[in-house]
């Protein structure tokens, strides 16, 4: 059973940047795929980012490639987002999650059901 962490939300300004963190308990950390969803207010979860268990390949949703990055330590059981140049629409709940199996294509990144273990989220606000 693998417990997630997250930390780094809070409130921004818009182009700003804000870096999530997301702390692994499961020592082997480096077995898991990883990945950040989000949720906004009266919408479904939404696919934003995900890393194999290297790091060497990552997928991002359209809506934030080129502002975001995913990156993971496996050496510290973390795996970060950065985000900058944020907008009113990142603003939501930010989940980590992690997924049995080293590697997955693309599509099977940004599918829900692909992760077996989830975080409790942090709020990341966007104030225009």
């Amino acid at each position: 059973q693998v417990q997630l962490v997250e930390s780094g939300g809070g409130l921004v300004q818009v182009g700003g940047s804000l870096r999530l963190s997301c702390a692994a308990s499961e020592r082997t950390f480096s077995s898991y795929r990883m990945g950040w969803f989000r949720q906004a207010p009266g919408k479904e979860r939404e696919f934003v980012a995900a890393v194999t268990w290297s790091g060497h390949n990552t997928y991002y949703a359209a809506s934030v490639k080129g502002r975001f990055t995913i990156s993971r330590d496996n050496a510290k059981n973390t795996v970060y987002l950065q985000m900058n140049s944020l907008k009113p629409e990142d603003t939501a709940v930010y989940f980590c999650a992690a997924g049995d199996g080293r590697y997955f294509g693309s599509q099977a990144a940004m599918r829900a059901d692909e992760y077996d273990y989830w975080g409790q989220g942090t709020q990341v606000t966007v104030s225009s």
